[in-house]
């Protein structure tokens, strides 16, 4: 634990950091595939978002925003002793990471933003109130079981129910209180740096989704204009969790990233 955070660390110890950054379940599992193919190279740390996992489930504070996401990370940063390290995040760890790099930048060597935003869209915020309404009438556990529709394409569901349904076992012990998730949501939808774009000097990989059915793949392709220093990867096929459905293609773009850098 470092300052109520569960952190687990794989790969080369004496590697360059790259931390892990999860989305709205805040979960650190979902990045997996990932570590496999970053440890030979690198130093991967994942984490569970505050409030999520195994970290600190206590209630979050009032005004909860992403600046605090933002310094859960750089916490992480001074628990183990590292200057700086690539931030690699997926919705909202990819806003975090943006944040850090605006509040911090010797903090951040890189920011791999996944279906991330500068500003939300409409359409998202109709997703979250969705999403509220399925936690506020059925509880975390009918949130837990309707994730998958806004998650990933529906031939995906359609060939890996069981898999979900496994999946949703494992994620329930570590599942976020209503009121966190709502605390969450509510610091995704205040989330606006679209006047600060320019101020984030490091390298940054924006990839979106085309059939990204939370985040319009053109959130994406908004936030990588507004950056000085960006790529921008539209995935053709993948969803919103695109480093799970197809995590080859997504390794192999993450890679060629951090090679450059």
């Amino acid at each position: 634990m470092i300052e109520g955070l569960a952190v687990s660390l794989y790969g080369r110890p004496a590697g360059i950091p790259v931390i892990l950054s999860p989305g709205l379940d805040g979960q650190g599992a979902c990045w997996r595939p990932q570590v496999r193919a970053l440890m030979n190279r690198y130093r991967v740390i994942l984490y569970d978002h505050r409030g999520a996992g195994m970290s600190d489930r206590t209630a979050l504070p009032d005004g909860y925003a992403v600046s605090h996401m933002a310094g859960d990370i750089c916490a992480i940063l001074d628990g183990l002793d590292y200057e700086a390290a690539h931030i690699v995040g997926h919705g909202a760890g990819a806003l975090a990471a943006l944040q850090l790099a605006l509040d911090r930048p010797e903090r951040v060597l890189s920011v791999s933003a996944i279906n991330g935003w500068a500003v939300i869209e409409p359409y998202t915020t109709r997703c979250f109130d969705i999403q509220t309404g399925i936690c506020r009438a059925g509880g975390p556990q009918a949130w837990l079981k309707a994730q998958p529709l806004f998650l990933f394409p529906a031939e995906w569901i359609a060939d890996h129910l069981d898999d979900l349904d496994a999946l949703a076992t494992r994620q329930a012990a570590g599942l976020q209180s209503g009121r966190t998730l709502a605390a969450r949501m509510e610091a995704l939808s205040g989330f606006d740096v679209r006047g600060r774009l320019p101020d984030i000097a490091c390298p940054v990989l924006v990839m979106g989704s085309l059939d990204d059915m939370l985040v319009p793949v053109r959130a994406s392709a908004s936030l990588a204009e507004g950056l000085p220093n960006a790529q921008f990867i539209a995935v053709p096929w993948g969803g919103h969790a695109v480093n799970i459905t197809v995590p080859e293609e997504f390794d192999r773009y993450l890679l060629a990233f951090l090679r450059e850098l």
